[in-house]
């Protein structure tokens, strides 16, 4: 009941007290909390929908204070799990005309795929996106379910804690607002032979970035390219196996290639991993040996495998942590949006920034090439130098995402002589802060003195 909220604040577990009220039901489905706050799960009261935009049961309705323990119909813990996950993403999985879920059309299109001009391809994506604006759950262009009910969480516990706030672990180091990772998929031969230019480009904005490499079959990964990309300070990872679209095809075949993954990232030094086309099963995670993985997206509107994990933080998918793509990827802006310019891209970060979240852009080498394309990349480029500048980004590397979500979770806010404060290593970089509620809202504030 308590731990998502414990281990996304990071604040005092004896302070937390949520209790279930009343029997889960058998039957998983989607409720509300809140007109705002769509859960999908089990729950004790009320009805279960099928569908996100059926009519939902409001389960903010049953929330009951027994002394300091809020009581709830549904498990918080539970319901924000299987968002992550993606686990209400069922129907999408089950839908025929997706090429995740159609595996005709899906062996078909990648049998095909190379023999396929670039402009059919862009084509045949469209029509295959062609409904992405009528998908209501997960929210277009940034989902923030599970921190909207996070907070709303927080503001019925500091009610039935009677306190006037509540300390917590600030979510990045040094008290920055919020994060932001550029990461770049080498697709193709011709995106290979372009990382040089385009490590330059980042370069000359002091950018840092993830290059993730096709192991097999797309084309030769030689010592020499991948001593390149690290001597210039860049970070390398694994990017699928062969990037045919059957990584997840069943649990078996995942298996076989997963050990083969294995041995690919300890031979290249790589701690990150992305399947190829954002496909994604988390529930099958712990068979790959890596330390993060960026496979799943927030709003999946314009991946083959539908869904979103409705978050704009790290999470951890048992001792892996997610690093989730919240931005729109290069190649959905440009060629199935049509849009050449970085304007989704600021609305998508003032959404994200919002909930002082992580910004995570995926580029691809390979659709940089054309001058129109690079001119736009620089522009963002440029934006993100200035929110660096202003300190309203910490612009790091995925493995410094990583290395630094992973302190913060083992670190503890006591207390001791009279006031709170942080334990734990790393703790010279972490910050506390204080949750209060001010007009039924929470807001935060960084403890001047950490």
């Amino acid at each position: 009941m308590n731990r998502a909220l414990i281990d996304y604040y990071m604040c005092p577990e004896h302070l937390v007290n949520f209790q279930l009220e009343g029997e889960l039901s058998a039957d998983l489905g989607f409720f509300c909390f809140g007109q705002d706050i769509i859960c999908y799960g089990r729950s004790a009261s009320g009805f279960r929908s099928r569908l996100a935009s059926d009519v939902l049961y409001d389960a903010a309705q049953d929330v009951r204070f027994d002394g300091q323990a809020c009581r709830l119909s549904f498990d918080p813990t539970q319901v924000i799990e299987n968002l992550r996950y993606e686990r209400h993403a069922v129907d999408f999985h089950r839908d025929s005309r997706s090429l995740a879920g159609g595996h005709f059309l899906k062996n078909a299109y990648y049998f095909l795929r190379p023999a396929i001009p670039a402009f059919l391809r862009r084509q045949f994506q469209k029509m295959h996106f062609s409904d992405w604006n009528h998908i209501a759950f997960p929210a277009w262009p940034v989902d923030r379910t599970v921190e909207n009910m996070l907070a709303k969480l927080l503001a019925l516990n500091i009610k039935a804690q009677g306190v006037e706030k509540m300390p917590f672990i600030w979510f990045w180091p040094n008290g920055l607002p919020s994060c932001a990772i550029v990461t770049h998929d080498i697709e193709f031969t011709v995106g290979r032979d372009f990382c040089s230019t385009l490590m330059d480009m980042d370069d000359s904005f002091a950018i840092p970035a993830s290059f993730q490499v096709v192991p097999e079959k797309r084309y030769k990964v030689s010592q020499g390219f991948l001593d390149s990309i690290r001597n210039r300070g860049f970070e390398i990872n694994v990017h699928d196996l062969n990037h045919d679209g059957h990584l997840y095809r069943n649990r078996g075949e995942f298996l076989r290639r997963a050990e083969i993954i294995n041995q690919y990232a300890r031979k290249f030094g790589a701690s990150g991993f992305r399947s190829g086309a954002m496909y994604r099963h988390a529930d099958w995670y712990d068979a790959l040996d890596i330390s993060y993985d960026m496979s799943i997206s927030n709003t999946a509107h314009f991946d083959p495998q539908r869904g979103g994990c409705c978050t704009v933080m790290p999470y951890f998918v048992g001792r892996i942590l997610e690093l989730p793509l919240t931005t729109t990827q290069d190649y959905s802006l440009f060629h199935i949006l049509g849009d050449y310019s970085i304007d989704l891209w600021k609305k998508q970060i003032e959404l994200i920034q919002d909930k002082y979240g992580l910004i995570s852009f995926s580029f691809h080498p390979d659709y940089l090439i054309p001058e129109r394309a690079r001119n736009v990349y620089r522009v963002l480029l440029q934006y993100l130098s200035e929110l660096r500048a202003a300190g309203k980004i910490w612009l790091a590397m995925p493995k410094e995402v990583d290395s630094w979500w992973r302190e913060r979770s083992r670190m503890k806010v006591v207390f001791d002589g009279g006031k709170w404060r942080i334990e734990g290593k790393g703790k010279e970089r972490a910050r506390l802060a204080y949750a209060s509620l001010n007009d039924g809202r929470i807001t935060y504030t960084l403890d001047p003195s950490s």
